[in-house]
């Protein structure tokens, strides 16, 4: 036996790391994950502001938000979680995720009713990473 460490793995041996750490979990847990994308567009048909999740086991988890910056201010971000979170409503999902760090938007997820449950520190060594659950 011997550890291969290596930061350019081999993509079917870390297929088959991920498939089988899935199929495990399958015993347990309903396989429902869904992927769930909102976009802000302009007149043009160009994003200018999009959000990307996934559903799964009753919980909407955010994985990106972002809004160009010549547009921030406008009340985007806030559409586009809205939507996201009434989607995962219709979804049947009772709880939202997401984390953010001290240079993007905690103070926007705050105000949209999150509530942080952790925090690490010296990300890059001078930033936060906040992390907030809502209730749907």
């Amino acid at each position: 036996m011997h550890l291969d460490l290596t930061d350019h793995p081999d993509a079917d041996d870390e297929a088959f790391v991920v498939e089988q750490t899935r199929t495990y979990n399958r015993r347990f847990t309903p396989r429902d994950v869904q992927p769930l994308c909102v976009f802000v567009r302009d007149d043009d048909g160009q994003i200018i502001g999009g959000l990307t999740a996934k559903t799964y086991w009753q919980y909407l988890d955010v994985s990106f938000l972002w809004v160009d910056e010549r547009h921030r201010k406008s009340g985007h971000a806030t559409a586009l979680m809205s939507a996201a979170e009434a989607e995962a409503r219709r979804r049947g999902c009772k709880h939202a995720i997401v984390d953010t760090l001290s240079f993007q938007a905690p103070e926007l997820y705050r105000k949209l009713g999150y509530a942080e449950w952790g925090r690490l520190t010296e990300m890059a060594g001078e930033h936060e990473r906040y992390f907030f659950r809502k209730r749907l």
